[in-house]
């Protein structure tokens, strides 16, 4: 089962509060954590590797915080996810130097690099403003009514 880790999951958060925030300021690691109930070390954490990774840009100061450091339609969920995860593997021969037993007969390599490759396609195609984008659920107790034009 493919499946993102919490880390990963925490950073698609913050990315998404940020894109919103847009260019009314930054926001600190703890007004994220607070915002989403997540522990503010593992936030602070996830922050610091998406501004080592060069998806957020980080300032001092009593108005200090997390920006985006581009657009949001230049930042792929995938770089997200592999910032923080590293390379995306379906299997454990899915990166260059990883090899098992059966590698040199193994039948089913090949058709599950091209899985990993339409995954990464698809995650790169996603963009951190589509995710922006989405609106949010509705409130608990409340219906979500579409309207339609006829």
């Amino acid at each position: 089962m493919l499946r993102l880790s919490k880390k990963a999951d925490y950073a698609l958060i913050a990315m998404k509060h940020l894109a919103l925030r847009g260019d009314r300021g930054s926001s600190s690691a703890r007004e994220i954590a607070n915002l989403y109930d997540i522990p503010i070390e593992l936030m602070a954490k996830v922050l610091q590797r998406l501004v080592r990774r060069g998806l957020l840009a980080s300032h001092q100061g009593t108005r200090g915080g997390y920006q985006l450091a581009r657009v949001p339609t230049q930042i792929s969920v995938a770089d997200v996810i592999q910032a923080i995860e590293g390379p995306v593997t379906v299997t454990a021969c899915s990166t260059e130097d990883g090899q098992c037993e059966q590698f040199s007969k193994c039948n089913v390599r090949d058709p599950l690099w091209r899985v990993r490759e339409r995954i990464l396609s698809a995650l790169g195609e996603c963009t951190i403003a589509e995710l922006a984008a989405d609106l949010p659920p509705p409130a608990p107790g409340r219906t979500a009514v579409l309207y339609t034009h006829l």
